[in-house]
This record gives C-alpha cells, sequence and structure tokens, in this order.
C-alpha cells in the first residue's frame, strides 16, 4: 500500500531531504514529501528562537496535507531547547487542522530512546556551548538526562551540513567511550544517517540519527513497514513505545 510522508524542513538544511529519499529508495511504495520554511541559525536569542513560532510551522504542514500525506513531521529538532511540550502542542495542532498524525524529530528521538531502553543516552550535536547545555536540561526534564555529550559549537545553520561524516563519527566513539549505552545524532542537518548501522556494529550500542530516527516514527504513524529500513540500524526493528 502507498504510504506518503510529509516533512516540514528547515530553509538551510542540505542533508535531510537527500538523506530521507536515499532511505527509501529500497522502500517499496514509500515516498517523502517537503514543505519549507526559513532557519538559518541556531542560538538563544530571541531573533533565533522565533524562527520556530507554530505560526511559520503551521502553513508548511497545510501544504503538505494538499498532498494526502499520511503522517507529518516537523523534521527539526529545536523543542530540545524551546521545551518538550512546545512540540507536543504543534503536533495537536497539526493533528487539529489536517487530521493527519504527526510528530517531531525531537519527539521521534525521544520515544526511540524509550523503546530501545536507553539508561545512558549520550548525545552529538552541531550546537553551541549555550544551547547544548539547554538541550541536557530539557532532555533531563523528560527523564532523559543525557549521560555523555559532544558538540562542535556552530552557529550557522546551513554549516551543519557541511561537517564531514568522519567528524561525527569520532564524536560517537568519544560519547561511547564514556559509557552511553546509545547514541542520539540531533540534528537533522547532520549527515550522520548512514553511519548507523556500521557504528552500531562496531561499538555495539544503538546509534539513533535525527533524519533516520524521524523517518522511523513517521513511517510507523502512517501505518508502513519500519522493517523494510533494518540495514539503516536497530531502530528499524523495533517498534516505538509512548509513555
Amino acid at each position: 500500500m502507498r504510504k506518503r510522508l510529509g516533512m516540514i524542513t528547515p530553509s538551510s538544511n542540505s542533508v535531510l531531504e537527500p538523506v530521507t529519499s536515499a532511505m527509501l529508495a529500497g522502500a517499496s511504495g514509500v515516498t517523502a514529501h517537503f514543505s519549507r520554511f526559513r532557519v538559518t541559525e541556531i542560538a538563544l536569542d530571541a531573533a533565533a528562537l522565533s524562527q520556530f513560532d507554530a505560526s511559520v510551522l503551521l502553513p508548511a504542514a497545510d501544504l503538505l496535507a494538499d498532498a494526502k500525506v499520511d503522517a507529518i513531521a516537523w523534521n527539526g529538532t529545536s523543542a530540545s531547547w524551546l521545551g518538550i511540550g512546545r512540540d507536543r502542542s504543534l503536533c495537536e495542532a497539526i493533528t487539529t487542522r489536517t487530521s493527519v498524525p504527526a510528530t517531531t524529530s525531537t519527539l521521534a528521538c525521544i520515544d526511540a530512546a524509550r523503546a530501545l531502553g536507553t539508561r545512558r543516552v549520550g548525545l552529538v550535536s552541531p550546537y553551541t556551548d549555550d544551547v547544548q547545555r539547554r538541550i541536557g536540561e530539557v532532555w533531563t526534564e523528560e527523564g532523559i538526562a543525557p549521560h555523555a555529550e559532544r558538540h562542535l559549537g556552530l552557529r550557522d545553520n546551513f554549516s551543519f551540513g557541511e561537517v564531514e561524516p568522519s567528524a561525527i563519527a569520532d564524536m560517537i566513539r568519544a560519547v561511547a567511550a564514556e559509557g552511553a549505552d546509545a547514541i542520539v545524532i540531533l540534528c537533522t542537518n547532520l549527515d550522520g544517517a548512514a553511519l548507523a548501522a556500521s557504528l552500531e556494529r562496531e561499538l555495539n550500542i544503538a546509534v539513533l540519527d535525527s533524519v533516520a530516527v524521524t523517518l522511523w516514527r513517521s513511517l510507523e504513524l502512517a501505518g508502513g513497514d519500519i522493517r523494510a529500513l533494518a540495514q539503516w540500524g536497530r531502530i528499524f526493528q523495533t517498534s516505538a513505545v509512548i509513555k
């Protein structure tokens, strides 16, 4: 059965669209459809935070609904520093407007960590010191206190997509060495999805890339077969556990 997945995408993100499409190349009958809105930087000042107001995200969801998608995802991690309640409210608003089930990258990552029974999550991101500290606070409030982390100190959203996969892999290995039992690549503009399966074999821990996990949760919400993507990591062999 055909499944259409709608993705709300930051305008300066150059990673999530090609990666999502590549992942779906082997999934018969599943397609991804994208709607952009303007995001150029990640910071905690008022201008940067205002980029993620629901008033700009909801029209993007409306456009995806025109394509009769079966699920809609805000394919970004902003609630990790804005607060998880923002994404829960956004998903409720999207579903109320469109009658389409909704998720976000942050909610999907939390769902994945819980589904895998993670006790010591590691966070890898491109963000600045203050944003990374805030992420740790928000995740702790959700009951998932980061055990270890690495970040790159970047602010310009486009620059995240220029980070070499080898640098991402080095951060993952460093966090794993500190005892994390699952690692979240927390940014949908870091090119980490293709690293997950091989690093899982190397390190014997789950590697949860934000783009991949958003696709996992979206496909499950749409009623699709997540096992068709099993080669992209162990999360695609695990159903979500929502608490």
